[in-house]
């Protein structure tokens, strides 16, 4: 049985977070709001079906999927791009891939303890985030 994400995480630490968002073309006003934010993840799963809640009292995003299917991704409200994306499993990892306009593009969720963990991908930058389980 593959992990279970299902919960409420609050970010406890942001490395290069600046650089993903330069290599996503994300302009300087909008990357120094979105540095001082403090996101919030909200995770609701049913077996392979997810839906992952972004907050942030600047914008929220959500992401609904299934785990080995391909769908189309408007990344609205971040930057606005049109992607293909794919979310597999990896034993107990969430890895995803999103095909577009920017190369070496997408993420990977995993779980240790209280712990969930989020890598970022985008070109040569990656942006390395640590949330813990919300109280």
């Amino acid at each position: 049985m593959p992990a279970d994400f299902t919960g409420t995480w609050d970010i406890v630490d942001n490395q290069n977070f600046e650089g993903y968002m330069v290599a996503l073309g994300i302009d300087f006003a909008t990357r120094k709001i979105a540095g001082v934010l403090k996101p919030q993840k909200i995770f609701e799963q049913d077996g392979d079906s997810f839906t992952i809640k972004t907050i942030t009292t600047f914008r929220n995003y959500t992401c609904s999927f299934k785990a080995g299917e391909e769908f189309e991704e408007i990344t609205k409200g971040l930057d606005n791009r049109k992607c293909q994306t794919t979310v597999n499993w990896d034993n107990d990892k969430l890895v995803c891939v999103q095909k577009g306009e920017k190369k070496n593009r997408g993420w990977t969720h995993w779980i240790e303890g209280d712990t969930l963990f989020l890598e970022l991908t985008c070109e040569d930058q990656t942006c390395k985030q640590i949330f813990k389980r919300s109280a």
